[in-house]
């Protein structure tokens, strides 16, 4: 399940936890798990991906752009090209086009890699669906890792924050998604994603962890030997 707010990229510090945030967010989690079997697991990621493929792909495109006008427009760009050299009336040979041409994609695709260096603007340029099928995808690799089959009942969540993508993910283990909808966790995302731009990204992540703590509750409640089997604190990546 994910949730979608208005696309943004940020440096690595502008939403740093401190150490009460984290505190805070482990208490969450540890009030959530006294009633319910559900073990949570909760992960905040700087970014999903780098996007250097897209990035790639708009230096190309505007490479490609620049290549086409002159194409399509010869004389026109070979005559300013005249005039910024002194007004003189070249000759243009064959050979001579072909490298002008040559330099003017090098420096294009240059150019736009170099400025596409800027995060921000790299994020924006990146199509939503392309955001959520990467957050998506990071947030399956580190269940798989920290949370899969790591509970003698099969009832971990995690609880996955990407904030360049201003996303996040819930995915669970298989018994809880056979009994608990994916709707189940809308109003937890919501909580989650709705502090995300004004930087209070502890509030949210505490609002939601008590949520889901009430909907495993209901579907999941704790037995006398349950024990708990993965950490509580927010691990960041």
């Amino acid at each position: 399940m994910i949730g979608k707010p208005s696309s943004s990229a940020f440096g690595p510090n502008h939403f740093a936890l401190s150490e009460v945030d984290r505190s805070r967010i482990a208490a969450a989690v540890t009030s959530a798990e006294a009633h319910s079997a559900g073990e949570i697991v909760t992960i905040l990621a700087n970014q999903s991906d780098g996007y250097d493929d897209i990035a790639l792909i708009w230096s190309a495109l505007v490479a490609l752009l620049a290549l086409s006008a002159l194409s399509l427009a010869p004389q026109f760009y070979l005559g300013l090209i005249d005039r910024i050299l002194g007004g003189w009336d070249m000759q243009w040979q064959p050979g001579a086009v072909f490298t002008l041409a040559a330099v003017v994609v090098i420096i294009k695709f240059a150019a736009t890699w170099l400025i596409l260096r800027w995060r921000r603007l790299r994020f924006a340029l990146v199509p939503g669906p392309i955001k959520h099928a990467r957050t998506r995808a990071r947030a399956v690799s580190y269940y798989r890792i920290g949370a899969e089959n790591r509970t003698a009942g099969g009832t971990g969540v995690l609880i996955y924050l990407s904030r360049a993508e201003r996303r996040a993910e819930i995915v669970t283990d298989p018994a809880v998604t056979a009994e608990i909808p994916a709707s189940e966790w809308g109003e937890a995302m919501a909580a989650m994603l709705g502090h995300i731009g004004d930087n209070r990204i502890a509030d949210g992540m505490v609002e939601a962890i008590g949520k889901i703590g009430a909907v495993l509750t209901q579907h999941f409640p704790r037995a006398a030997h349950n024990i708990n089997e993965l950490p509580d604190r927010v691990i960041e990546v």
